[in-house]
């Protein structure tokens, strides 16, 4: 399952206020980190649309985003609630600098070096010159390619010598891999790691504050004590008390995400998470029609199709599942494609202890299905099976999608390792794979139970081929967009839907996409409870790609300017009445 005020090159010399006297493991002084390849001085300033590798233009590039403004209904709110949000959005702005560094390094000094206002616009939106809906293509001339490890790594290093330095194991090595520092090099050289709150001081010590003033606002208990520990957690890196107090809160209206959470910006190693933030109201209506999921996991997962030894492990009954809409997204979560629904915490522990808490981001999630996945399924879907496509089956997909990932297993079969570890930069997009089928194989477990009550089936199987088409034009950059680009060559070598080639269009075989869901629930589920790391790169070679054909239909979508995503228009500002 964040905004700008940053302190230049200070954070890429790790020189941010208060951190020059800290040191390294053996107390070796830290070196000034050596910045990305890219200086200002490379970066053109003269007046872009600079053209792509694909022969867009940045006006082109800007027109794949569709903006939609984030707004709610205030009035639900309590007095207390309406006096925190804004404190929760300060808090959110310190997300979005820090991220910036992570993923670029100094925004202030990229953005001054383009003159052209429209692609300033498009590096905010991609947080740096590199493209995420085109696989980090650079969109600004001269600007090398991004980096796998992003700004989490030295520039320099190499695989093999990271190995090295954590082949011995112990705390170095833990810290070396630690969701939450960054790898640097110390005056010999020598990698060193340098934790979180260490690094970005200034920005989680404001973060900090706006949230402990919140609390002291907060009317619900459990927000308030949430509050305070997650604001402990961003000066000490030590999470897992705010997750569980996270999930421990039922009552509140307010909600917010914060903190480096997901590590998909890290296509290293997949060790390093990338700050973000939501600020969330509940939608009490809907989340109270969500709630009986919950208690069937356990049933949910004694059925998974495939071999006992695999689905061993029990999930955890005290998650939430609940409806919110989103009034601000921040860092990673705002960075390209945007989110619409959360699975977390990720800390497997948690999981295990108290499951995992299910956000439908409902605003966002209507956004994208009237502007872009109904006029994707017009282009794509033959005619007859339209009637199939409907928002509450968009609803239920992205829902079980988020509960699936609570299904299957965390731990590997064959060692003490979780299958995060075990599968490290490739766990990300196989992860989010197994929620896509495991998510339709628990609607149709759902459906034979009765527990959705006059559900047709085929509305959630023409939905969700219709939501292929849309999440594969995320690219391969994209852990999603990679997971669907899987799973719908998976699903066409099974039969699961056909294409006319008089129109170019698609139908779905709902006996074969049944057949289709079983057979890659198995095999998504044997590659993590084995660990195997060489299997997935084998799996997401051959299927994580998109082919010709389905190219030249994706080339349809763009030349129907249908857009790909959505940019928000968010904040205060827009809340104000």
């Amino acid at each position: 399952m964040s905004h700008r005020k940053l302190c230049a090159a200070a954070l890429l010399a790790l020189a941010l206020p208060g951190c020059a006297a800290q040191t390294g493991p053996q107390s070796r002084p830290i070196a000034a980190a050596r910045p990305l390849p890219m200086t200002p001085s490379a970066v053109p300033v003269a007046a872009v649309p600079a053209a792509s590798g694909a022969g867009e233009t940045v006006p082109q590039r800007l027109a794949r985003y569709t903006p939609v403004r984030l707004t709610t209904d205030l009035s639900k709110l309590s007095e207390s609630d309406r006096r925190m949000l804004p404190l929760l959005i300060d808090a959110a702005r310190q997300m979005d600098a820090i991220f910036w560094l992570e993923a670029y390094g100094s925004r202030e000094e990229l953005m001054n070096a383009i003159r052209d206002p429209q692609t300033r616009t498009y590096a905010e939106i991609n947080y740096g010159p590199w493209d995420r809906l085109e696989e980090n293509a650079a969109f600004i001339p001269g600007t090398p390619a991004k980096r796998p490890g992003a700004n989490f790594y030295p520039a320099d290093v190499t695989k093999e010598e990271f190995d090295r330095a954590v082949a011995g194991g112990g705390a170095r090595a833990d810290s070396l891999k630690s969701l939450y520092t960054l790898v640097r090099r110390d005056e010999g050289g020598r990698l060193v790691a340098i934790p979180y709150h260490v690094a970005f001081r200034p920005y989680v010590e404001s973060a900090a504050a706006s949230l402990r003033q919140a609390a002291q606002i907060a009317g619900d208990p459990g927000l308030r004590r949430y509050l305070e520990l997650r604001a402990q957690a961003l000066l000490t890196d030590d999470y897992q008390p705010s997750d569980l107090a996270w999930m421990d809160m039922k009552d509140n209206t307010l909600d917010l995400v914060i903190g480096p959470i997901e590590t998909y910006e890290d296509e290293l190693y997949g060790y390093k998470a990338g700050h973000e933030s939501y600020v969330l109201i509940k939608d009490r209506e809907w989340s109270q029609r969500l709630a009986r999921y919950v208690a069937l996991l356990p049933s949910l997962q004694r059925g998974l199709p495939v071999a006992e030894e695999f689905k061993r492990e029990t999930p955890g009954t005290g998650s939430d599942l609940n409806a919110y809409d989103a009034v601000y997204y921040a860092g990673e979560a705002n960075a390209g494609a945007k989110t619409i629904a959360i699975n977390l915490p990720n800390d497997e522990q948690v999981q295990l202890r108290k499951g995992t808490r299910r956000l439908q981001l409902k605003n966002a999630m209507r956004a994208k299905f009237d502007r872009i996945l109904v006029p994707v399924a017009r282009e794509l879907i033959v005619p007859d099976e339209m009637g199939h496509v409907t928002f509450d089956a968009f609803f239920e997909n992205t829902m079980f999608h988020e509960v699936a990932h609570g299904l299957g297993i965390k731990n590997t079969i064959n060692s003490r390792r979780t299958v995060r570890e075990a599968l490290k930069e490739r766990a990300g997009g196989l992860e989010e794979e197994k929620a896509d089928v495991l998510g339709l194989y628990m609607v149709s477990q759902l459906a034979q139970r009765g527990e959705l009550g006059q559900r047709d089936l085929r509305d959630n199987f023409t939905t969700f081929l219709a939501g292929l088409f849309r999440s594969v034009r995320f690219g391969a950059s994209d852990a999603h967009g990679r997971a669907k680009m899987a799973t719908f060559n998976f699903f066409q070598e099974m039969g699961a839907f056909s294409r006319d080639p008089a129109t170019g269009k698609y139908r779905v075989d709902y006996d074969r996409m049944q057949q289709a869901v079983n057979a890659l629930s198995a095999k998504i589920l044997q590659l993590q409870g084995t660990g195997d790391y060489a299997g997935v790169g084998e799996f997401m070679t051959g299927y994580g790609v998109i082919k010709p054909q389905l190219q030249q239909d994706l080339a349809r979508l763009s030349a129907a300017n249908i857009p790909v995503d959505v940019v928000f228009d968010q904040g205060m500002s827009v809340l104000q009445p």
